[in-house]
C-alpha cells in the first residue's frame, strides 16, 4: 500500500475512493495518491467504470465518510469489486460543527487511517466470536460502545455496533495477536499506565 515517501508525503499506489471533492482535497493535501470521487450517492456508470478499471490496474482503497451514507457507499463498492482495501476514520476525527466527513479530518488522521488500511476477505474464518466481544468489554456493558470505538481506531477497522464490529474483526483479517495488543494498548491508556 505505502510505497515510499516523496518530499515528506506518503505515496499510495492504490487509487483512493472518496465521496466528494472536499474529501479529495484533504486526501491530496495529506498523501500523494490518485483519487476518484463517487459524488456521494451519485455513482453513475462512468464513475463505476473508472473505479473498476483502477481496481484492475493498481487496486483501490475505499475511504468513505463514517456515517450511514458512507457505509452504504462502501458496501455497494465492496460488492462490485475484487479485493478492495478499506480505510476508516472515527466519527470524532471526521466531525466539525456537526458535519461528518473525511473533509473535516486532519492530515495526521488521514495518514494514520491510510497506514492502517485493511484488505477485505470474502471468505473469512470466524476467528472471533461473541465470547471474545463479551470477555473484552466490547458488548454487554455500559462502556461497550466507547470500547469498540477506541479499539476500532487502534485496529483501523472503524466503529460498529456489536454485530458489525465482530464481522469487521473477521472480515478485515484482524489476527488474534493484533486484537490482544489493541486490547492491551487501550487498557493501558484507559488505566494511565505505560504500554
Amino acid at each position: 500500500m505505502v510505497n515510499k515517501v516523496k518530499n515528506e508525503k506518503m505515496i499510495i499506489k492504490e487509487v483512493i475512493i472518496v465521496e466528494g471533492k472536499d474529501d479529495e482535497r484533504v486526501i491530496k493535501n495529506s498523501v500523494d495518491a490518485e483519487v476518484i470521487t463517487t459524488s456521494g450517492w451519485g455513482l453513475n456508470d462512468r464513475i463505476i467504470k473508472r473505479i473498476i478499471e483502477a481496481n484492475k490496474r493498481c487496486g483501490i482503497i475505499i475511504f468513505t465518510d463514517p456515517d450511514f451514507a458512507g457505509e452504504k457507499i462502501r458496501e455497494r463498492l465492496s460488492k462490485m469489486l475484487d479485493n478492495p482495501k478499506h480505510a476508516f476514520l472515527s466519527k470524532e476525527e471526521a466531525t466539525k460543527n456537526d458535519n461528518i466527513g473525511i473533509e473535516n479530518a486532519s492530515k495526521e488522521s488521514v495518514i494514520n487511517a491510510l497506514k492502517k488500511v485493511r484488505p477485505e476477505k470474502r471468505d473469512y474464518d470466524k476467528t472471533f466470536t461473541n465470547e471474545d466481544m463479551f470477555e473484552n468489554g466490547l458488548t454487554g456493558n455500559n462502556n461497550a460502545a466507547i470500547n469498540r470505538n477506541e479499539i476500532g481506531k487502534i485496529l483501523g477497522i472503524g466503529y460498529g455496533n456489536s454485530k458489525q464490529f465482530l464481522k469487521r474483526l473477521n472480515k478485515y483479517g484482524v489476527t488474534r495477536r493484533e486484537f490482544e495488543n489493541a486490547i492491551n494498548e487501550y487498557n493501558a491508556i484507559a488505566n494511565n499506565t505505560n504500554i
